[in-house]
Parts: structure tokens; sequence; C-alpha cells
């Protein structure tokens, strides 16, 4: 069983920037990829971002050159660095984590972290 911590969250200006942490904690596990994920009112989940064990990102196209994802290994951390954020950011975001296929492959999410843009 894998847990997830998510922080980071919070209400930020418009233009401000924001930075999300999500650590995963267990016994005996290794992690593929890792990512992030959002949720506004209304809508369905995306993809915001995501970034391999290799160290791959890919990004949705509406937080491409403005987020950046990454991952430290050792600590099993996924980070979520928002600039220039925009009210359309505004959403609850969710950490996810995949497992390598030799520890099961199962996927994990964390509780949420509201980020709100406005002014």
């Amino acid at each position: 069983q894998v847990q997830l911590v998510e922080s980071g969250g919070g209400l930020v200006q418009p233009g401000g920037s924001l930075r999300l942490s999500c650590a995963a904690s267990g016994s005996s596990f290794s992690i593929n990829a890792m990512g992030w994920y959002r949720q506004a009112p209304g809508k369905q989940r995306e993809l915001v971002a995501a970034i391999s064990s290799g160290g791959s990102r890919n990004y949705a196209d509406s937080v491409k050159g403005r987020f950046t994802i990454s991952r430290d290994n050792a600590k099993n951390t996924v980070y979520l660095q928002m600039n220039s954020l925009k009210p359309e950011d505004t959403a609850v975001y969710y950490c996810n984590v995949l497992l390598k296929a030799s520890f099961g492959g199962k996927n994990y999410w964390g509780q949420g972290t509201q980020v709100t843009v406005s002014s």
C-alpha cells in the first residue's frame, strides 16, 4: 500500500507562482510514472503533467511553458512548479503515482490540493 501526501496549494493572484509537492510512502514499492491532474468545478479530471521513471516529461498544451514537473527519486516525491498562473488554472490538483509492474503496477491518487487563482 502506498500513501500520497500533497502540499503547496493555496490562493494566488494572476501571474503568481505556486509549487506543489507530493510525497509517496509505504512499504516495498518502486515508482514508474508520476503525474499531476486537475479537476475544475463541473469539468472532468485532466492530465496536467507527467514524468516517467527515466525523466521524460509531457504537459497539457494549456500549461506548456508555464508549469514544470520534476521528481526526486530518493525521496519518492514529485513537484509541480506553476508560474504565470491564470484564473483558468483554478482547480483541485491531484497527484498520481503508477508503480512499476514488478510491484503490481497499481495506480494511487493523492487527496487533492486546492489551487485558486484570483485577484
